[in-house]
């Protein structure tokens, strides 16, 4: 499986040879009205923190010309910017692996358009890879995160759900759904080079093969709040999801994530964890 094509690039492209230590994927479907905001934000936070890093939106098929605002942002938020085509609405999980594969920085960062985890809270994440993990999530459900708002009671009931099931079949970890996850590079190749799913419950095949190729991976408690605006269809997406979790299970008793499992997991390099951290500002 490999990345689809890069579409435009935006802001200032990488130079040949240029060191990239930080890729930030983005999936998107039809957020024109609402991405401008938090990319400015990102594009703050990333030029004093992560100077050498790029932003990847992986479009799902946009028809609301989400592509061009985010190809107009590039010169002003001052980084370089890649927008991954989509051709039809295939699913968040689609696009996020078009996203992870395409990515060139040390580190890979995914999380959502709105940033309902705050762009900040990416130093927990790394400092849990400069301490050896290879894969760092966020868990809103952990001692020390802070919801600081609260999504609708029926889908948190959604997510207590889907994570019970995940614990129990799948992955044993207590944030499934938390849009905010860091991988060091080869670990985010290896891993989303395997994955089959292209709806939600991506997040839990994902965190499968991250064990499952032997790449450690942490929880991290971290901030988020409810933003609104989600493409969350609550009936069909639920049913989706728990057809997605069988998968996993017939997928795993099929061998078909052995295919990479031989190569385990390769020791990292510096420049790879990140050991420097983070640009002061």
């Amino acid at each position: 499986m490999t990345a689809a094509p890069t579409g435009g690039h935006a802001g200032h492209p990488p130079r040949e040879g240029e060191r990239l230590d930080l890729t930030v994927v983005i999936p998107a479907y039809n957020e024109a009205a609402r991405i401008a905001a938090p990319l400015r934000r990102l594009g703050t936070y990333l030029g004093a923190h992560y100077p050498h890093s790029e932003l990847v939106l992986a479009d799902d098929g946009s028809t609301d010309g989400t592509a061009g605002v985010v190809q107009a942002l590039g010169a002003e938020i001052g980084m370089p910017v890649r927008v991954l085509p989509g051709a039809g609405n295939r699913g968040k999980g689609h696009a996020v692996r078009r996203g992870m594969l395409a990515a060139r920085g040390a580190l890979v960062l995914m999380t959502d358009a709105d940033l309902s985890t705050p762009i900040e809270e990416l130093e927990r994440l790394h400092a849990a890879i400069r301490a050896g993990a290879d894969v760092a999530i966020g868990s809103r459900k952990m001692a020390g995160a802070l919801i600081e708002e609260h999504q609708p009671a029926l889908r948190e009931a959604m997510g207590r759900v889907f994570t019970w099931l995940t614990r129990l079949f799948v992955v044993d970890v207590t944030d499934v759904t938390c849009g905010f996850k860091l991988f060091r590079r080869d670990a985010a190749h290896a891993v989303f080079a395997l994955l089959t799913l292209d709806d939600w419950s991506f997040d839990a095949e994902a965190l499968f093969v991250t064990r499952h190729l032997g790449f450690e991976l942490v929880e991290v408690p971290v901030r988020w709040r409810d933003a609104a605006g989600t493409k969350v269809r609550r009936g069909r997406d639920a049913l989706q999801s728990a057809l997605g979790l069988a998968r996993i299970v017939v997928n795993r008793a099929r061998g078909r994530y052995a295919l990479g499992a031989a190569a385990g997991r390769a020791p990292a390099s510096a420049t790879e964890r990140g050991t420097s951290g983070p640009t002061s500002g």
